[in-house]
């Protein structure tokens, strides 16, 4: 099991970089940086606060920082257009010599869509239109020119080099529901999905009907997962966090008992856990603070 870092989009560049130079300095596997350009809203009104560019970042990152991986969690086809985020990855993966992994989904943050005018279709239209986008970029990324003529895009005799420095720059593809558990069978190399040991079970279930009907053998896919991280030694801020962590997407309890539950990822084949920092603190030290002690205290036990 390897694990990552996975930061909210709205933190300042100063702390990104530090913290992948903390990621470097101590063993963690990735940092994952979220492609959003404003807050969600209960309601998907305009969010307020800041927002840096994902694939800006990990540019930044992969320059400064020599080893940890660097995976976008994950950029929407809905905004990026297939062949311009491919060749920003492939770019990226140059920058960072073979350090990218190429997070895409389909698109879903109301407020951010409505405000900057990007279109948001109905989810079937939606995931039509993903199917075929992550077509194109697979097709890019492993063949010398692409010829296609889709619904949503059209490719010429299309070239598309220099190719990545890596064999293979992974594509991952974060989803629950199964007709976009079936498109990740059939083009990507990873699947990642949010949960609990529990949820994650269940879904991967549902992923292997996936593979089984795309004729892909789910050992051939890596898969990651990531959950709410709350480590507290008190009894009563356990049971109290417990009654209000999000369910089914949250690690609550002591350092051995968040040992147990990673256990569950293991031998459930998770190949990759990341921890998000959302919840681990107000300020860039009480975030890094938390993130040592969950690396000395649970982690370090893998």
């Amino acid at each position: 099991m390897k694990f990552s870092i996975w930061p909210s989009f709205d933190r300042p560049w100063t702390e990104l970089l530090e913290l992948a130079r903390y990621a470097e300095r101590t063993g963690w596997h990735a940092l994952w940086s979220a492609d959003h350009f404003m807050p969600q809203t209960d309601d998907n009104t305009v969010g307020n606060g800041p927002a840096l560019e994902c694939w800006s970042v990990l540019a930044g990152i992969a320059a400064a920082v020599p080893r940890i991986r660097l995976t976008s969690m994950v950029s929407p086809l809905t905004i990026h257009h297939p062949v311009v985020l491919a060749k920003r990855a492939t770019t990226v993966d140059h920058i960072s010599n073979g350090r990218v992994v190429l997070g895409i989904g389909a698109g879903w943050q109301m407020n951010e869509h409505g405000a900057y005018g990007f279109e948001l279709p109905a989810a079937g239209e939606r995931v039509t239109r993903f199917a075929e986008g992550v077509e194109v970029i697979h097709r890019l990324l492993h063949q010398p020119r692409t010829d296609l003529a889709g619904s949503y895009y059209i490719l010429t005799n299309a070239p598309f080099e220099p190719k990545p420095i890596q064999e293979v720059l992974p594509i991952l593809v974060g989803t629950g529901s199964p007709r976009m558990m079936r498109i990740t069978a059939r083009w990507a190399d990873e699947w990642n999905t949010w949960g609990d040991p529990a949820q994650v079970r269940e879904r991967t279930t549902l992923f292997a009907k996936a593979c089984e009907r795309e004729g892909r053998d789910m050992a051939s896919v890596r898969r990651s997962a990531q959950a709410m991280v709350f480590l507290t030694d008190n009894d009563a801020a356990r049971d109290r966090l417990r009654e209000i962590a999000p369910a089914g997407r949250s690690l609550v309890g002591a350092p051995s008992e968040l040992i147990d539950l990673i256990g569950e990822y293991v031998q459930q084949g998770v190949h990759e856990f990341a921890v998000p920092d959302f919840t681990l603190g107000g300020s860039a030290e009480e975030r890094m603070h938390a993130l040592e002690r969950i690396h000395a205290e649970v982690l370090s036990a893998f």
